[in-house]
């Protein structure tokens, strides 16, 4: 008995915190655990840290944090809530850091950003995106299979630079490297990180440069050897969620027309 109460207070202590809630959703959401459990997530469904988030190709979905900050993923998205802390008697324990391994999303800053913003962190392959109390859109487009471990590489090894520059090998990085070609608008948009700021600013950050985003403009990030840039026109960030992702009161579009937000049933 005393070694199940062990085990059992063992358990709690290392299960994962709570970072926020599922307010809106139109259609399926999966959230892969850290022990590589799957979940279907619901209206109403809580996150936690460690978790990745996969909307499927029509899927909206609205994830409000215990700051109240909300992040918006796109359809076709994969996320994960790298670590996510806030305690309003704690700020020096405040955490929000995310990884974007693909897809778009919209983020609007909450209480953790605005007392702690440079606690908010959002990697993604080729650049990493700090806050100064914003609204933004992120999307990043994945390459293509033959250079994709080039990439990744690059990323992996500048993760790695307090090593020296010595140990990193030279022939991958040259494949992620090259002239810097912007997008045009219009055209299949080329692998890499776009962003738009709505309100606030932002900062953009990779090994080769950081660069300063403010309300209306946008910014491209080819890779994690190439520095950020403002782009002179509005590259195409479609990001179209339902209008009822503009209420404040959860609702689900996967339920017939006209039933209330009333649950039946959770998949857990």
């Amino acid at each position: 008995m005393l070694a199940l109460l062990l085990w059992c207070s063992c358990t709690l202590a290392l299960a994962a915190q709570v970072a926020g809630t599922v307010v809106q959703l139109s259609g399926p959401l999966l959230a892969r655990k850290a022990s590589g459990a799957v979940k279907i997530l619901s209206l109403k469904s809580e996150v936690e840290s460690g978790d990745t988030l996969v909307t499927e190709k029509n899927t909206y979905a609205m994830v409000r944090f215990i700051d109240n900050s909300e992040m918006t993923l796109k359809p076709a998205t994969t996320m994960k809530i790298d670590s996510y802390a806030f305690d309003n008697a704690k700020p020096d324990g405040d955490a929000a850091n995310f990884s974007l391994v693909k897809g778009g999303l919209r983020s609007v800053t909450g209480l953790l950003g605005k007392r702690n913003k440079e606690k908010f962190e959002l990697k993604t392959p080729s650049a990493t995106i700090g806050i100064r109390g914003t609204t933004f859109l992120a999307e990043y487009v994945p390459p293509d299979e033959e250079r994709a471990l080039a990439s990744l590489q690059a990323w992996l090894n500048a993760s790695t630079a307090a090593l020296g520059d010595s140990v990193m090998p030279v022939a991958p990085l040259q494949l992620a490297q090259g002239p810097l070609v912007l997008p045009t608008p219009g055209t299949q948009r080329a692998p890499g990180l776009y962003v738009q700021v709505l309100d606030g600013l932002i900062h953009v950050t990779n090994p080769a440069g950081t660069a300063n985003f403010s309300a209306g403009q946008f910014g491209y990030t080819p890779n994690f050897r190439q520095p950020p840039v403002i782009l002179p026109v509005n590259p195409g960030i479609p990001f179209t969620p339902p209008p009822a992702f503009n209420s404040s009161t959860p609702t689900s579009s996967t339920g017939p027309q006209g039933k209330s937000n009333t649950i039946d049933c959770e998949v857990r």
